[in-house]
């Protein structure tokens, strides 16, 4: 860290932290209230209600000297819009996956997502694994192919939300700008399409958003603040703990998915408790590992 960080702001930043992780992983009660409504019109109300709330917060926080400095840099520019077709096909997916009863896909593919990064590290940045990373990974391998093969289908929802948000992580490090400017830039790009098909909706009378139902019409204005708030702590909460920290509450938003996936009845298999038992023993070896490396390091504020 850069600065001194006082203990009063780092126990601020485990519970924002925590509370950030949290609510992304009651996510799926939020998408299961509002499930009559198609995944393209929900992406579509994420995107559009979330900029002005964000505009609100980017305000709020005179975040807007870094905004401005993104819309004006083409190099900065073109990275975020590949940024925002990487998360809100992600979003799509996620929001499908919930309406469809895969939420335990949805879990796994945040689950394994961390150690993605690891291997899109050794891949293309020729970084070197430790050993338990190395089992980690084998074993989360050995976890998806086990349900592949046993369970008969791919599980396309968890490799590609996992594949996607690496995506999104890896582009989102070559651009110099904090998470929730750069959030309000990807959602701006992607506004004038999302406001044109919602008005289609409207036009065509197919929206769900003023069709009578003010509770749905609200929830779905809510998409907003559903979207940016976990995000705005999450930043909060990043620049006050260590990476180990912040990579060890990581796995508290799949593991809440999960017991969503269970409170809404998803049938839990055989096949997928082996999945899972293999991916549970890697993360615990990934966070251990973590632990370890962080222990080694000089001691820092």
């Amino acid at each position: 860290m850069s600065h001194q960080v006082s203990d009063a702001e780092v126990r601020s930043g485990v519970v924002l932290g925590l509370i950030a992780y949290a609510l992304w992983g009651v996510f799926p009660v939020y998408f299961k209230w509002i499930e009559t409504v198609s995944p393209a019109e929900v992406l579509t109300h994420r995107i559009v209600w979330a900029v002005p709330f964000g505009a609100v917060i980017i305000f709020a926080r005179r975040q807007w000297p870094e905004v401005k400095a993104a819309l004006i840099d083409r190099s900065m520019l073109a990275w975020l819009s590949l940024a925002a077709l990487c998360i809100s096909v992600n979003w799509f997916i996620y929001i499908w996956a919930v309406q469809n009863e895969r939420i335990f896909e949805s879990s796994l593919g945040y689950y394994i997502n961390p150690l993605m990064y690891v291997a899109v590290g050794v891949v293309f940045l020729g970084e070197r694994l430790r050993r338990l990373q190395i089992t980690a990974v084998i074993l989360a391998v050995i976890g998806v192919s086990y349900l592949t093969i046993s369970g008969g289908v791919f599980p396309w929802v968890a490799v590609s939300l996992a594949t996607l948000f690496t995506a999104y992580g890896v582009i989102r490090k070559q651009v110099a700008i904090g998470a929730m400017p750069g959030l309000f830039v990807e959602t701006t790009l992607l506004f004038p399409l999302a406001i044109v098909y919602l008005l289609s909706l409207v036009t065509a009378q197919q929206a769900s958003i003023g069709s009578g139902d003010t509770g749905l019409s609200f929830l779905l204005m809510m998409a907003g603040p559903v979207t940016v708030i976990p995000l705005l702590l999450f930043a909060i909460s990043a620049k006050r703990l260590s990476l180990t920290t912040v990579g060890f509450m990581q796995f508290l938003a799949p593991t809440l998915q999960f017991c969503t996936g269970l409170y809404y009845g998803e049938q839990l298999t055989t096949t997928y408790l082996v999945c899972f038992g293999f991916i549970w023993v890697a993360v615990a070896l990934f966070s251990y590992d973590a632990i370890l490396a962080d222990k080694k390091k000089p001691s820092q504020a």
